[in-house]
């Protein structure tokens, strides 16, 4: 355990100096998910930026990644899969094809449908980003052990998993 002291251990006890009357135990924990998610999302825009992508661009072309061969969704699954409005995804797979990472390719089930694909481009282009991500997340990580991140990835599931489950309803 590090007896290292950090900001939110000065902000704590400050709190804690200037209103005595309250629990200020929560802040010990979310102000740490606060600023590690700081973090995260400037080593994030580094590893997209270094392969001439947007957040955006990554979110689309790695849902298309995850679906596995041959790396095609509707426009609604994606739009389910990146939390966005049509409108925005219509915008989105517009620009992704301009650049040559998808292609819009007709449904073969739904003839008034498209299926967008990764091009042979996005393919390369999100898996060079990604294991560039991994790499700074590891990174980021490095100084927990396997188990602790194990530990800690479990102990952030159970706050997540009530959010997660009324979002979806």
């Amino acid at each position: 355990m590090s007896s290292a002291e950090d900001e939110v251990d000065r902000l704590v006890a400050a709190w804690r100096q200037e209103r005595p009357d309250l629990d200020v135990t929560p802040l010990q924990v979310l102000s740490r998910v606060s600023r590690l998610s700081r973090h995260l999302e400037r080593a994030r825009r580094a590893a997209f930026a270094e392969h001439g992508l947007e957040p955006w661009e990554f979110d689309v072309l790695t849902a298309l990644r995850r679906a596995g061969s041959p790396y095609e969704m509707s426009p609604g699954a994606l739009l389910r899969a990146t939390l966005v409005t049509s409108g925005t995804m219509t915008n989105r797979i517009d620009r992704l094809a301009a650049a040559g990472f998808v292609t819009r390719n007709p449904d073969p089930d739904d003839r008034r449908g498209v299926l967008v694909r990764l091009t042979a481009k996005g393919l390369e282009r999100v898996d060079s980003a990604f294991a560039d991500l991994l790499r700074r997340e590891q990174e980021l990580l490095a100084a927990l052990g396997r188990q602790q991140q194990q530990d800690l990835s479990g102990l952030l599931r159970t706050l997540l998993v009530p959010f997660d489950t009324s979002d979806s309803a």
